[in-house]
């Protein structure tokens, strides 16, 4: 039997910044801890992300003790943020995609420190657990809320997916160019898109839609320099309803630890 088991799990605490892979985190509503709790606004209090920001690729994200670490690749520069909630009480509205959320500034300090690096005025704002922000109702299980992820809570794709697309390439990509939250091995290319019922280790899954994929998957990790690809190849054999699709979108019925190496088991199929 084709076994599926969990190989890699990521978290994005800042929207559209680097990831962070872990060997075992906490499965929560909103999403995994401390993902997409975090993200840069600009002037207006809308939201930023590599689509139309890409140098946001040069800035990595690793955690220490219990702080942040954000480095800016090109100069080695070095910020740090607590990952704990700071004062909430001076709250404003931000913008992300149809959505106006309620979030706090970090620090004047750290929105400077962007905004110098990005050469542009922008300010890091953080999501708390406790505000509202509901998925799209067509979509939902049991009325779930998501963090600053642009939909859903989680994003899974299987490893034979990649491999699959990378064999129409001219030049193998990585999986960093989808930001999924969990990639597994086994199985057969995309057969994600078909999971409904599921679990991985002792935590139950819903599978709500496929991923439809934007520009961002087209900006190099390493540089911040766009091309066309993946998503010229993946238009030719992904592409459903004008979308571009890759990766399944979920939400969580159990929220317990996850940890890499747990098993995924398929109860119900769509």
């Amino acid at each position: 039997m084709n076994e599926l088991r969990l190989t890699e799990i990521w978290i994005y605490p800042i929207k559209s910044l680097g990831g962070i892979r872990l060997r075992q985190t906490n499965v929560l509503q909103k999403g995994l801890e401390l993902d997409r709790r975090w993200m840069l606004v600009d002037e207006n209090g809308m939201f930023m992300t590599q689509r139309t920001t890409p140098k946001m690729a040069l800035f990595k994200m690793s955690i220490e003790n219990n702080e942040l670490e954000i480095v800016f690749s090109p100069q080695s520069a070095i910020h740090k943020i607590s990952k704990h909630a700071l004062d909430t009480s001076n709250t404003e509205s931000v913008t992300i995609w149809n959505d106006a959320v309620d979030a706090f500034e970090v620090s004047k300090g750290t929105s400077a420190w962007f905004s110098e690096k990005l050469e542009m005025k922008c300010r890091l704002v953080h999501f708390p657990e406790e505000n509202p922000r509901r998925i799209d109702p067509a979509y939902k299980v049991n009325d779930e809320h998501v963090s600053l992820a642009d939909a859903y809570p989680f994003l899974i794709i299987g490893e034979q997916s990649l491999n699959f697309l990378n064999s129409k390439l001219a030049q193998r990509l990585p999986m960093n160019r989808f930001r999924p939250n969990f990639v597994f091995t086994g199985g057969e290319p995309n057969e994600e898109d078909t999971w409904r019922n599921f679990s991985i280790g002792n935590n139950r899954f819903v599978g709500v839609k496929p991923c439809s994929r934007c520009v961002l998957t087209t900006v190099n990790q390493d540089t911040a320099e766009k091309g066309d690809e993946p998503l010229r190849t993946l238009a030719t054999y992904r592409k459903r309803e004008n979308k571009i699709l890759f990766g399944q979108n979920l939400v969580a019925v159990d929220h317990q630890l996850v940890k890499e190496g747990d098993l995924i088991n398929i109860q119900t199929r769509s």
